[in-house]
């Protein structure tokens, strides 16, 4: 495997975050929780905006080298677009314990079951951008749900 491939895996696994069994994308959705709560005190919704676009990028990038070298469209391993999918569900919000736990339900329950139009873009874009733009979009969902469900308690 070239530096290049390595990196891509690294990268896509979220540091290896995808390697974590029985739920993978799980473990990526809680490795971005302090990121999300770092960027957020350190450099305001600015930081957590711009990291999220940068993660995303790469992640396009980086999850179509490492499926290549897999010989598999959409490997389990490949986390970098729950951690950009949570990233994003969190920007609706301030940094609290109760608001990225319900953020977090939220963003699991929107990537498992993919409403539309997530799930067109899970069966019909392939590649690193199906796989990050599919969980972009279950972020907005679980992001908009996040803001109801706030504006109740």
């Amino acid at each position: 495997m070239t530096i290049k491939r390595r990196i891509a895996m690294l990268l896509s696994t979220w540091f290896g975050c995808g390697f974590f069994k029985p739920a993978p994308g799980t473990s990526g959705s809680l490795a971005a929780l302090p990121i999300a709560w770092v960027l957020t005190e350190l450099g305001g919704y600015q930081a957590l905006a711009v990291a999220t676009i940068i993660i995303t990028a790469i992640g396009v990038w980086a999850s179509n080298i490492y499926c290549q070298e897999l010989l598999d469209e959409d490997p389990p391993q490949v986390v970098i677009d729950e951690v950009a999918g949570q990233l994003l569900t969190l920007l609706v919000v301030p940094p609290t314990f109760i608001n990225y736990l319900i953020g977090f339900v939220l963003f699991r329950i929107a990537d498992i079951v993919k409403p539309w139009p997530a799930n067109w873009v899970d069966q019909n874009i392939k590649g690193g951008l199906g796989i990050m733009l599919d969980d972009i979009l279950a972020a907005t969902y679980a992001g908009a749900g996040l803001l109801i469900a706030l504006s109740w308690l």
